[in-house]
């Protein structure tokens, strides 16, 4: 893998609560220097991103009820088709983990399908990753939230937020990768801060990394 591959699995974010417009100024002109594959802001920046990136391939991603997950089902689809007419290529979307961890599943599931067709009912190839927040979770709990991520029609199960209980680990990877096979793709954030750790995870099956540390991976490939 050279730093051109590696650079399409990384997505640079900054999803700070002082994130200032000068910082994601900064956060655009790494993501065109270095190729990452998303340039990943809070909501309020996805125009302002759109149009510093408007003549390149780089996707703009943003994400949504982030990091609690726990805003109502309305709110949420309401969020993810602003963010989709703002410009927004890809959504990581997170799950309400206290319903989930209270079995509500059929509410759970039902607020996945809204947001997901919202999402995708703007723009049909609009991205949509599930925060699982898999800090939260014991290994059957992962792999239930994994299945039910592939039923809403979503194109990713993102590990974590990067502001939950922990960061991902390779386990939460191979639980996930035994469930959704080819059926839908891994994304990992939280922690991932060296070049050791982002081949790792590629190799157990991640297909994108979130981290505000991308410029550092790939600084440490020679």
């Amino acid at each position: 893998m050279d730093k051109i591959q590696l650079a399409q699995y990384l997505d640079l974010a900054n999803h700070k609560q002082n994130a200032t417009p000068q910082e994601i100024k900064i956060l655009c002109e790494n993501v065109k220097k270095f190729g990452f594959h998303t340039a990943f802001v809070n909501p309020c920046y996805v125009p302002m991103v759109k149009d510093i990136l408007f003549e390149t391939k780089i996707a703009v991603g943003t994400v949504i009820s982030f990091p609690l997950g726990q805003d109502t089902q309305d709110v949420k689809t309401v969020a993810a088709i602003q963010a989709v007419r703002a410009g927004a290529d890809e959504l990581d979307v997170c799950m309400n983990v206290g319903w989930f961890k209270e079995k509500m599943y059929k509410e759970v599931q039902q607020e996945m399908n809204a947001v997901v067709d919202a999402a995708k009912g703007v723009r049909d190839k609009t991205i949509v990753k599930i925060i699982i927040e898999t800090g939260w979770l014991g290994a059957d709990e992962i792999r239930k939230a994994s299945q039910m991520v592939i039923d809403s029609g979503a194109d990713f199960v993102k590990t974590c937020s990067g502001m939950g209980p922990r960061g991902a680990k390779i386990e939460d990877v191979c639980i996930i990768a035994g469930v959704v096979g080819d059926k839908c793709k891994i994304k990992v954030a939280g922690g991932i801060e060296t070049l050791a750790q982002a081949l790792e995870f590629i190799e157990a099956g991640a297909s994108r990394i979130g981290t505000s540390h991308a410029v550092d991976i790939i600084s440490q490939m020679k």
